[in-house]
């Protein structure tokens, strides 16, 4: 059975407050850039972090499940999507950011086909994980984050039209592609293997060189080698910054720079992220929202 938005008793008000404190307390990178939002972009960004959030956590909390309960689960969470972006919610469903999310999307018109992507990229990662090509990383890539910049950018505003839309996808590109070498050796201690196998042939590095943690020169070679394609993709997507809309450009600025310092850092010492997740310190994160407030943006 379904509700129409306007039978839930919880308030949409209620419902962004929510998402809000779900992106306050777990968004972490994310959370210091969309502060610099203006309302109701800042709001409407708070409510896409709990979504994305309340997916992951779906999918971790069944971690022990068979993967057709965990696929079901998550294929549960597409129909509420899908009933959500018709305007309703479903009645037995105890997640409160549902009114919060319909009323996102319907004011800022987002394609409802990028969060079946997203679910997509969820499922995904449910089995082990093993890509072979470049081209199979950079599908999952758009899948989990490759639509997470096309929805931003239709949040935040930003002229340019369908190659400026392109230049989001890029840019969320760079984002995952270094989330991927910043927890490299977690993820293949999990059986997540997203360096693509033709890359680490061609550098002569196998998965259980990472996974133990194993620090060679033809290791460091290999991780040289993938942060410079990530760095590509910053630089490829660098003329959307001045497309977003002038109030968003210091979270764009914010976000991007705390993700492209992760990078530099991995570029010093190649073999960190086999010693754990590389991070960047509260001070350093702040340091970088200051500068953002202190920049021009017209």
């Amino acid at each position: 059975m379904t509700l129409a938005l306007t039978d839930v008793p919880r308030s949409v008000v209620d419902s962004q407050a929510f998402c809000c404190r779900v992106a306050r307390t777990q968004a972490r990178n994310f959370y210091y850039g969309l502060k610099l939002l203006p309302e109701p972009q800042r709001s409407a960004m708070f409510v896409l972090y709990a979504y994305m959030r309340r997916a992951d956590d779906l999918a971790d909390q069944t971690a022990d499940a068979q993967l057709s309960i965990r696929q079901a689960n998550l294929q549960r969470y597409r129909s509420l999507t899908h009933a959500a972006l018709r305007g309703e919610a479903w009645a037995d469903d105890g997640w409160p950011g549902w009114p919060a999310f319909a009323a996102m999307v319907r004011q800022f018109a987002l394609p409802g086909h990028l969060f079946d992507s997203m679910v997509d990229g969820q499922i995904h990662d449910l089995a082990p994980v093993r890509m072979e090509t470049f081209q199979q990383l950079y599908d999952y890539c758009y899948q989990v984050a490759g639509v997470v910049g096309l929805a931003s950018v239709h949040i935040w505003g930003f002229t340019g039209g369908r190659p400026m839309e392109q230049l989001a996808i890029e840019r969320g590109l760079a984002f995952q592609l270094t989330n991927i070498l910043r927890d490299l050796r977690e993820d293949a201690r999990l059986g997540r293997s997203y360096l693509p196998q033709e890359d680490l042939q061609r550098f002569g590095v196998s998965t259980a060189d990472i996974s133990e943690g194993r620090n060679s020169p033809a290791f460091q070679a290999l991780m040289q080698f993938q942060v410079r394609r990530a760095a590509e993709y910053y630089q490829r997507s660098a003329p959307l910054d001045a497309a977003v809309s002038a109030q968003s450009r210091r979270t764009l600025y914010a976000m991007t720079e705390i993700y492209r310092a992760i990078l530099l850092r991995i570029a010093r010492n190649p073999a960190q992220p086999l010693y754990g997740k590389v991070r960047l310190s509260h001070l350093a994160k702040t340091a970088i929202v200051v500068r953002a407030c202190l920049r021009k943006t017209k």
